[in-house]
């Protein structure tokens, strides 16, 4: 085993041998990666151009499609990096810088939703108190908070890692997974699995439950009320269910064992599963808000064919 003081790179050895294909693969994450940030991009231009979305509601999606660009900004650049790599070496400090972001932006995601879903509940169930209680300043303040909160449950949960000593430097994933690089440390305890479960609870279960319990209330005052204002709250409040519920699929693959994903999933289903919340989160916000949402569609259609 390797000397951990000569630890100071990682391997990312889930790539393998791609040969040629590393062209097409390329393409494909590039163009991906860009209509993330073009789409995420464009509806955070359409909410600041038309003040008629200056309202609670969109500028906490502006905050959720940052966060969108953030996440997929932490993985994209590295993995085209690494398509033309040899040796798929990541450097420890840039192992860690990914980390801090893909640590930060999952609790960041979770409360973004749920400070989304309180913006409904208020605008369903006390709508006569809603401009008091959601006013501008209040807003800015729950951003601010959901990113304290988030950068605070990566630190209490993974500063660990910065002080561990490594006497192996194989990662079998094509990012810096927290969970692999800890097996990797020539000090592995049960603080590792305390972490997880720490962080788990701070970033999906207290989001998750106040998310739940928002909704809960909200189809309990939906149930008495008119069909009309049924059908608004459906339309405002499907692109929240729908992206947590794409949450939720994503945790289910987290929960699973990575041992039993080597040894029983193909590798390319095995990767496919690891990136896949980094895949299809950042896309689907922009396009089910965009197009569910009948405000932000006027706006597009304003934005992108009205003007001359």
């Amino acid at each position: 085993m390797e000397n951990s003081s000569q630890i100071v790179s990682f391997v990312l050895a889930a790539y393998g041998n791609i040969g040629e294909l590393k062209y097409l693969y390329f393409s494909i994450i590039l163009l991906w990666y860009l209509f993330i940030c073009v789409a995420n991009t464009l509806l955070i231009v359409v909410i600041h151009v038309d003040k008629r979305l200056h309202e609670p509601m969109y500028i906490l999606l502006c905050n959720l499609c940052v966060n969108e660009i953030i996440v997929s900004t932490s993985l994209y650049p590295l993995l085209l990096s690494q398509m033309f790599s040899d040796s798929h070496e990541v450097t420890l400090p840039w192992c860690f810088l990914q980390i801090c972001c893909m640590y930060t932006s999952a609790p960041a995601e979770y409360c973004s939703l749920a400070a989304m879903a309180y913006d409904r509940y208020i605008a369903i169930c006390h709508p006569l108190c809603y401009n008091v209680i959601m006013n501008p300043e209040r807003v800015f303040v729950m951003i601010l908070l959901v990113w304290i909160y988030s950068f605070l449950s990566f630190i209490l949960s993974f500063s660990i890692i910065f002080s561990l000593k490594f006497c192996g430097n194989i990662i079998d994933n094509v990012y810096c997974d927290h969970r692999l690089m800890i097996k990797l440390s020539c000090s592995f305890s049960v603080h590792s699995y305390i972490s997880d479960i720490f962080f788990l609870t701070a970033s999906v279960f207290i989001p998750f439950s106040l998310i739940l319990v928002s909704y809960m209330k909200i189809l309990t005052v939906c149930r008495k009320t008119s069909k009309e204002n049924k059908q608004k709250a459906v339309t405002t409040c499907t692109p929240q269910i729908i992206s947590v519920s794409n949450l939720f699929v994503d945790c289910i693959f987290h929960s699973i064992d990575f041992r039993f994903l080597v040894t029983h999933v193909p590798d390319e289903v095995r990767v496919i599963l690891s990136i896949y919340i980094f895949i299809c989160q950042p896309m689907l916000t922009p396009f089910m808000y965009g197009f569910n949402l009948p405000k932000i569609r006027q706006s597009y259609k304003r934005l992108l064919f009205q003007r001359k």
